[in-house]
């Protein structure tokens, strides 16, 4: 039977892509290979951006072609244009995924462009992705708070994530970019988002800057949502983003779920063996 709720597994990409070093390629396969024999259904393996701008990043095809696959795992990249996606589907990836912010500032600072005109870049991207039969995520940054703007409106998060939908993301993961979120302010967005957006169509991509992403998590499994993405180990952070030095733990979110009667289909015993790799690699 599947699980009750999806760990979308991030740390390869959104982790390793946010530290300064650099990390070999075989240590990078082999990081994707000891995660994919976790349980773990959706792995992030890398990212297709312009080496120029991600160096970490620079070897996504030798990731792809290297990693092991295992069936019933779904293996992702990020990419945030359309010859990036070219050259994930050349790689083989299975889903793909695009990133906005609900920030004009963040939007600026990380794309170097609107928000508005961000979705122009989409576009051709979401329509090739279409064509192809790949699935689309969608990330949505800045859905708390902004570190250029301050507070996100949830009428501005609401409105952002119905563009990414309509567009073509068959589900938007929201970013507390900075962890800024509390109980609190993330309620009121859910209410908001909820009276428009299935919670099936949602997932939780929380930071821990402040030490509260799990309750976060807590909360957004009582409001009915049911994927989240976690990092190994903690991995991550945005450069764009001061102050957020990491995500939540994936063993984090996996005990949340547990306390909350829920299966998530991942062997926590496995899930050792890919955090010794992260620590042998001097990621955390």
């Amino acid at each position: 039977m599947a699980p009750d709720v999806t760990l979308f597994e991030v740390g390869p990409r959104d982790g390793l892509q946010s530290r300064g070093e650099m990390v070999t390629t075989a240590d990078k396969i082999e990081l994707v290979d000891t995660l994919s024999r976790t349980g773990l259904r959706k792995i992030e393996a890398t990212s297709f951006v312009a080496p120029r701008w991600v160096p970490q990043m620079a070897d996504a095809p030798e990731v792809m072609a290297g990693i092991s696959r295992m069936p019933g795992v779904t293996y992702a990249a990020l990419t945030p244009n359309l010859k990036g996606l070219e050259r994930a589907l050349a790689a083989g990836c299975d889903e793909v995924a695009i990133f906005a912010a609900a920030s004009e500032g963040f939007s600026r600072a990380n794309l170097n462009c609107s928000i508005a005109g961000s979705f122009e870049r989409f576009a051709p991207v979401l329509d090739r992705a279409k064509a192809s039969g790949t699935p689309v995520r969608g990330y949505l940054s800045t859905v708390i708070a902004c570190p250029y703007d301050g507070p996100t409106a949830p009428e501005d998060v609401a409105r952002w994530t119905r563009r990414l939908l309509e567009a073509g993301c068959y589900e938007v993961s929201l970013g507390d970019t900075i962890g800024a979120g509390t109980e609190e302010t993330l309620n009121a967005l859910l209410d908001r988002l909820l009276e428009e957006v299935g919670a099936d169509r949602l997932a939780g991509h929380f930071h821990d800057t402040s030490g509260r992403a799990t309750d976060l998590v807590s909360l957004s499994l009582d409001r009915g949502l049911r994927t989240f993405d976690a990092s190994i180990g903690g991995l991550g952070g945005c450069p764009y983003a001061p102050g957020a030095p990491g995500n939540v733990d994936t063993r984090r979110v996996l005990e949340v779920i547990e306390a909350h009667g829920l299966t998530h289909g991942v062997d926590m015993r496995a899930l050792e063996s890919a955090e010794t790799v992260v620590r042998a690699i001097g990621a955390v």
